[in-house]
Parts: structure tokens; C-alpha cells; sequence
């Protein structure tokens, strides 16, 4: 494996990028208006819930905008946090929030399970999502906007094959992709044995690795648009920012620890 190899990546980045979501005042992320149907909506969430970095004005106040209750937050917050995006957004209902495990677990979103780490919906109004600190959140659409669905693709989910789970659960192959924010490989650098799982997964993964020394600094997002392109998918944006250098917009489970808070990404039909 050369250098390069890992380095010459065709991004897809379109302009819609990660950008803010026009309300300036929240600062939160609305991406994937420019190439999925206007009917789709996408939201990502920043950690901080506005413009200046602190928490929303109310009585008891918190410091971020964490919204999962497994890591160790007050959850009195957390839901808190939970009714401030529905209300703040104008969400149609409740995200389906999952009990994520690293697994190759896609659900529709009608069902009454929640164990698994990607969800679909071809409902109006339903609200698909999955959190991340690090990992990479993958939104996914048809054309016509009439099936839509989000997966978490940490490095453990991608080898375990969450991301072709996802996929197949589409109706239609003709489908649009758009790369929420991850971890750069600047900032990720793993060992022998992670390098190998995707390599015994598929040897064309050697290109989102770069050698360093005894590790290797893993592009998951380039990971990731290998295995969308064999699966038939090649319009894919984003994939051009890092949870982990960018600590004043994201949590990040490797530079803050085990007290890392979970951003949200949420996409639904309007």
C-alpha cells in the first residue's frame, strides 16, 4: 500500500457541505437540501445549542446540547435537550431514537424494536435517527423522496456490514447519500488488527488507510464511499469536516472520553 493510495479520494462534495442550517440563531445543521428532494429534511445537531457556545436561556440551564441519556449526562437534561430540538425544529414527532451497538442492524422505523445502528422509513412525518461522537452518520434517500432512512457507520458497524444492511433495505438502487460529520484520519489513527478486519472485508478498503509507522490513520469516510460505490450509489456528499479538531461544533468520543456527549442526525419526509 502506497501513500497516496489513501489519499486521492473523490469526495462528491457538493456545495451544500455541512453548512448552517439558516437559522443563525441555533447554529445547528441542516444539510442535503441541494441534492436530496425538497421534501426531505436533514438536520444535524452542533453540541452547543447556539450561536455563543452556551446552553439555551431557561431556568436550570446546561452547558452543551448532549442528547443521549447513556452517557452518563443528568437525564433530566437530556430530555430537556430532547424537547428543545422537537420544538425548536418543528419535528413532525418523537425521533426513533436506537440503542446502538456496532452492529449491521437496519429497522424500519414502524417496528417496535430499537436495538440496532441504522433506521428507514417510506412514512410521512416519521422521524429516523441515530447519534454519533465520532463515527459516521450516513443519510440516505431515493430520488423520488419517498423512502429515506440514516445509519451510524462507526469502524466496528462498517466491517460488521451496517452500511450494505442499510442499503438493501431501499426499494429503489437509484439512491442519493450524504456523509453527516465524522472523524478525519489526521485524527484517527488505529492498529494492525483494525487495518486487517477491513481488508478481510475487502481488500479495496486498503485505500482509506494510510500507514503510520506501526498504525494506520483510517478515512472512514472514504471506507464508507467504497462500499456505497460497489453497492451502486456515486452521488454522496459531505465527508469534509472532523468531529474531533472541530471541538467548538462537535462532540467527540476520542478527544473528551467516556463523558463525550452525541450529536443527533435526524431525516424524515415531509
Amino acid at each position: 500500500m502506497t501513500q497516496s493510495s489513501a489519499t486521492q479520494h473523490n469526495r462528491h462534495t457538493a456545495a451544500l457541505g455541512e453548512g448552517p442550517s439558516g437559522r443563525a440563531s441555533t447554529k445547528q445543521q441542516s444539510s442535503g437540501r441541494n441534492n436530496f428532494p425538497k421534501n426531505v429534511k436533514l438536520i444535524t445537531t452542533t453540541r452547543f445549542f447556539n450561536e455563543n457556545n452556551r446552553s439555551c436561556l431557561i431556568a436550570d440551564g446546561y452547558d452543551n446540547f448532549n442528547l443521549a441519556l447513556h452517557v452518563g449526562d443528568n437525564a433530566i437534561k437530556v430530555k430537556n435537550n430532547r424537547a428543545l430540538l422537537i420544538s425548536k425544529y418543528n419535528l413532525p414527532c418523537e425521533p426513533k431514537y436506537l440503542e446502538q451497538i456496532h452492529s449491521n442492524i437496519c429497522l424500519q422505523a414502524s417496528s417496535d424494536d430499537c436495538v440496532g445502528d441504522a433506521v428507514v422509513t417510506q412514512e410521512k412525518g416519521v422521524v429516523c435517527a441515530v447519534m454519533t461522537a465520532d463515527c459516521l452518520p450516513i443519510f440516505a434517500c431515493n430520488q423520488s423522496g419517498t423512502q429515506v432512512g440514516v445509519a451510524h457507520a462507526g469502524w466496528k458497524g462498517i466491517v460488521n456490514g451496517v452500511i450494505e444492511s442499510f442499503i438493501q433495505q431501499f426499494e429503489s438502487n437509484d439512491l442519493l447519500a450524504h456523509f453527516g460529520p465524522a472523524i478525519s484520519p489526521a485524527a484517527f489513527e488505529v492498529g494492525a488488527d483494525v487495518y486487517q478486519q477491513f481488508i478481510d472485508k475487502d481488500t479495496k478498503l486498503d485505500q482509506a488507510f494510510i500507514a503510520k509507522g506501526s498504525k494506520y490513520q483510517l478515512d472512514i469516510y472514504q471506507a464508507a464511499r467504497i462500499i456505497l460505490n460497489d453497492l451502486g450509489i456515486q452521488s454522496i456528499s459531505g465527508g469534509d469536516e472532523c468531529t474531533y479538531t472541530q471541538k467548538d461544533k462537535y462532540f467527540s468520543y476520542r478527544r473528551d472520553g467516556a463523558q463525550s456527549g452525541r450529536m443527533a442526525h435526524l431525516i424524515w419526509i415531509e
